[in-house]
């Protein structure tokens, strides 16, 4: 069996000194799996992401990315914030904003900074970043400024930036928000597509985000459950989410004792 690409634990982790944000956390990701994270607001997602890349550090527990300290790996992940409001009169092309992936550190190595401001992109950069535009289906988009596209189109961007790296990992932060919903079954298509070549990990708040392309669900509400996924399908679900979805069962994956329930929270 591969070695699992997110690796944690025991995990527990407090922000100082409250109450702890995740208690006893032991969760793995498979190379090439397709999960989604899901929890309410506050129960520990944006958490469990900065441990897996190692932006914060445990009381308890160990964390390892690809089979290191995240420090050490967290360049093979590409990450996709939430989208938020910009300007859409700041004058940076789509073709800026995807090749500004580029800048990795120590895996970019022909990156040539002049000074302290400025830096100058090599040609590999350059064809790496056409070739995820072109992957990303915006490759006629590369000279529109960022402000001035759809929610999805900026999503693809940002997608598009992440993927120019050539990422092991790529975790997606509410990816379906700002997007129109006549195109989420379109992008989850192609996110199925990607998902051929790299691990993705889906954050989310909402259940409905668990298309059929999901493998596995991970709820997290302080402590964390996951559950793989099983086909429904059903004229009661595409009337409610607007297409098939796999809805979560129970099995071996799941905690002995199964979920606790207080009022209408996973605990």
């Amino acid at each position: 069996m591969a070695e699992a690409i997110v690796d944690l634990q025991s995990v527990t982790f407090s922000y100082d000194g409250q109450a702890p944000a995740l208690e006893d956390v032991s969760l793995k990701i498979a190379p090439g799996e397709f999960a989604s994270i899901v929890g309410p607001n506050g129960g520990g997602k944006t958490t469990l992401v900065r441990l897996m890349l190692g932006l914060l550090h445990p009381q308890k527990g160990t964390v390892k990315l690809f089979g290191q300290q995240p420090e050490k790996t967290r360049l093979f992940v590409g990450y996709t914030p939430q989208l938020l409001r910009v300007d859409r009169l700041f004058p940076i092309t789509v073709g800026d904003v995807v090749l500004t992936g580029r800048l990795g550190g120590a895996r970019n190595k022909e990156v040539s900074f002049v000074g302290r401001l400025f830096w100058r992109y090599s040609r590999q950069d350059r064809t790496e970043a056409a070739a995820a535009m072109e992957q990303m289906g915006i490759a006629d988009l590369a000279n529109r400024t960022f402000g001035s596209l759809s929610g999805g189109q900026r999503q693809r961007v940002l997608i598009a930036r992440a993927l120019c790296s050539r990422p092991k990992l790529l975790i997606l932060d509410e990816p379906t928000n700002n997007v129109d919903p006549s195109s989420v079954e379109q992008f989850y298509h192609l996110l199925e597509e990607l998902n051929r070549t790299v691990a993705i990990l889906i954050v989310s708040h909402d259940l409905g985000v668990v298309s059929r392309c999901v493998q596995s669900v991970i709820c997290v509400n302080q402590r964390v459950v996951v559950h793989p996924t099983s086909e429904f399908d059903g004229r009661a679900i595409r009337e409610i989410y607007g297409g098939d979805l796999k809805m979560i069962r129970h099995d071996h994956r799941c905690s002995e004792g199964g979920h606790l329930f207080e009022g209408e929270h996973l605990i």
